[in-house]
């Protein structure tokens, strides 16, 4: 699932990066919906960021790293409960804000994060020049 959310890394690069989160001490959570035959439906990952998090006032903020939910089980509540999932986690932590974001284009991502709440801070089109 990781790979079909983040389709620019290979499936080694996913290994890779899982490994060094669960060999880390890190403020880090991911949580799954698993469907009623023992599947995954979705997964959840989150950070507590304790740099400055666009839009928001406070630190650390709990932020939803990535989310996804497989088609065939988009359209429910998935999504939402694992926002409300990573969403207690963080106020466990302390944490007064949850943060997101989404690609421009991702209207649909847009859509499901202002119905569960969340307003949209500000816009960014981020650049680089090579040196």
């Amino acid at each position: 699932m990781r790979l079909a959310l983040w389709s620019d890394e290979t499936l080694d690069d996913h290994r890779a990066e899982v490994a060094e989160a669960l060999a880390t001490d890190n403020d880090l959570v991911a949580y799954v919906a698993e469907t009623p035959d023992g599947g995954l439906a979705g997964f959840v990952e989150a950070a507590l960021r304790h740099d400055y998090v666009n839009g928001c006032d406070t630190s650390p903020v709990a932020f939803v790293e990535g989310l996804y939910v497989a088609p065939e089980h988009r359209g429910g509540d998935i999504a939402r409960r694992l926002c409300d999932a990573v969403a207690d986690w963080g106020r466990g932590r302390g944490c007064t804000e949850l943060a997101s974001d989404a690609e421009l284009d991702n209207v649909a991502s847009h859509a499901f994060h202002k119905a569960i709440g969340f307003e949209e801070t500000e816009r960014v089109v981020y650049f680089r020049k090579a040196l």
